[in-house]
């Protein structure tokens, strides 16, 4: 009966962890950091590129292929136009645009560098951040801000997609 126990122990297990390796994982990473003698922020957001290929197919254009020998104008646009409507910054309480600086590939990530200027001081940072939450709903966005030597995170899905940060003077 120990032996007809243990096996069937065996096999869930074995079951249970061949499903945790199939488990597609959803998450893009942001990373924020203020630069005060550029009076900016530069932001590098880095998407697994089938996810981000996926949602550009479905929203834009059937046809869209990621990859890094594709005419990057046409992409890059659609890329851009998606980031504009699913990323929101506010910096001390007020509104801010960012510039979509272009994106570049590292392995199966795309890395996506945007930039706000005219940023004379940061206190707060509001970030709104529903990239690929439309497509994925187990989607997480982590959102990791840099203000000199301080350092803070959010984690950002669906049932909160806003997050504010507070930085000392």
């Amino acid at each position: 009966m120990n032996k007809v126990k243990l096996l069937l122990f065996i096999g869930v297990l074995f079951v249970g962890s061949s499903y945790a390796v199939i488990h597609k994982f959803y998450v893009s990473v942001t990373q924020v950091e203020y630069n005060p003698s550029q009076q900016s922020l530069q932001i590098v957001s880095r998407v697994f590129v089938d996810d981000l290929e996926d949602l550009l197919r479905e929203r834009y254009d059937p046809s869209i292929s990621l990859n890094k020998d594709n005419t990057k104008t046409e992409t890059d646009r659609y890329i851009a136009t998606y980031f504009a409507k699913k990323i929101t910054f506010e910096v001390n309480e007020k509104p801010v645009t960012f510039n979509f600086i272009g994106t570049e590939y590292e392995d199966d990530l795309i890395v996506c560098y945007l930039e706000v200027e005219n940023i004379a001081a940061i206190e707060t940072i509001k970030i709104k951040n529903q990239l690929l939450l439309d497509l994925f709903k187990e989607q997480q966005n982590i959102i990791h801000v840099k203000k000199e030597n301080q350092r803070k995170s959010l984690i950002l899905e669906e049932e909160r997609d806003t997050g504010m940060l507070k930085f000392s003077k």
